[in-house]
């Protein structure tokens, strides 16, 4: 089971987010089950679980862990093909964000725009190398600061932004052609309190 997976199908993203296999996605995340044992934890008739756990093999969001005999019936147990999964832009093609449309360095709205950027290429870039059967060089910062007043913030911002740019201007290579181009994102934004992200 893969720790996270990105959804870019508008079919699999609808049939994850309805609330019946949202629940199934979250119990086969912490284990395989048959659609009996999720029965009884879900609160549904057998018949009914098993429906949605076909729709949720459909489209990949679950799998077959194995089978065991029960009496006369053999049982299909289920696996989720990910602890957590997150929904591309791309299942919203039509109206995805575009970060190119507008930039505003400091608006909430373009860090949003970024992060959608960011889930949608990451994404894709891990479909293509599953399917090549290749590892993907990624790297990630993540920290958390705490500043005594605005002007700090201010400062920070403003140092992170020239050294960030001094190491794009010291390794940018335009003409290397066995090169290949990278994207760097950096955000910065205000931590969310416990009760925000209930």
């Amino acid at each position: 089971m893969l720790d996270v997976t990105v959804i870019e199908d508008p079919e699999a993203a609808a049939v994850s987010l309805d609330p019946v296999r949202a629940r199934l996605l979250a119990e086969l995340a912490a284990g395989p089950a048959s659609a009996a044992m999720l029965a009884g934890q879900v609160g549904l008739a057998r018949q009914k679980v098993n429906y949605h756990l076909k729709t949720l093999e459909r489209h990949g969001l679950v799998e077959l862990a194995g089978e065991r005999r029960k009496g006369n019936v053999t049982e299909r147990l289920m696996r989720a093909t990910a602890a957590s999964y997150v929904i591309s832009p791309l299942a919203l093609a039509a109206v995805q964000p575009d970060p190119d449309r507008f930039r505003d360095q400091l608006s909430a709205r373009w860090l949003l725009a970024l992060g959608a950027r960011l889930v949608r290429d990451v994404g894709a870039l891990i479909t293509g190398a599953a399917k090549a059967r290749q590892r993907l060089a990624t790297y990630a910062l993540d920290g958390e600061v705490r500043f005594a007043s605005a002007a700090d913030r201010a400062a920070f911002v403003q140092e992170l932004t020239a050294g960030v740019s001094a190491l794009i201007r010291k390794y940018d290579a335009p003409d290397a052609e066995a090169g290949r181009d990278h994207r760097i994102v950096v955000a910065v934004h205000p931590t969310l309190k416990a009760t925000e992200q209930d």
